[in-house]
Formats: structure tokens, sequence, C-alpha cells
């Protein structure tokens, strides 16, 4: 069983996860594809960086810490490339990449 100081931390992350991933899904719908190739990309490391991140504190991983701190400056870029497209999607992914970055960085510290 994983630390209960690992909770909160885990729960954002899932949730950044989930966000990044209906953005990503939606900017693959949107009518310019291409504007929005970074985007995408963001979303897809994010995600994957969050996911990865959950697990390390669900195991109770000795590199957590450091695993917790590259979600961190993953979800910090992350935010900063959805919070430049005025799409919904995009917004509240932004909102969660820097809810979760902020958490992150927490557990890291």
């Amino acid at each position: 069983m994983y630390s209960q100081s690992y909770e909160q931390c885990i729960q954002v992350c899932l949730e950044c996860m989930e966000a990044c991933n209906v953005c990503f899904d939606a900017c693959l719908n949107e009518e310019n594809v291409k504007m929005m190739a970074d985007c995408i990309r963001m979303d897809r490391e994010c995600a994957d960086i969050c996911a990865f991140a959950a697990m390390s504190m669900q195991s109770n991983s000795p590199f957590a810490r450091q695993i917790c701190s590259l979600c961190a400056e993953i979800c910090e870029a992350c935010g900063n490339e959805c919070k430049k497209h005025d799409y919904e999607h995009c917004q509240k992914c932004a909102e969660g990449c820097f809810n979760c970055a902020e958490e992150c960085r927490k557990m890291a510290s």
C-alpha cells in the first residue's frame, strides 16, 4: 500500500492525465490540426508522465520524488502550451496541468 502522503498527488496526477487525454483527442478534431501539433505532442508527454508519476507513488518507488519533479516540469510546459489556445479543452487542460505541477512540486520537495 502506498503512503497516505501520496494520495492527493496521485489524484491530481490522474485528473491531469485525463484532462490531457481529453485535450489530445479534441485537438485532433480541430479544423487546423497542424496548428495544434505542439499542443497534441505536449498532451501526450504530459499524460504519460502523470500516469508514470501516479504509478511510482502507488508502488512507493524510491524515485517517486524525482519522477514527481520531472512531472511538474512537463506539466508546466504542457499548461503553458495549452493556455495559448482559446479552446475550452485547452484551457481546462492548462488548469489541470498547473494544479498537477504544483502538487508534484510539493511532493518532490
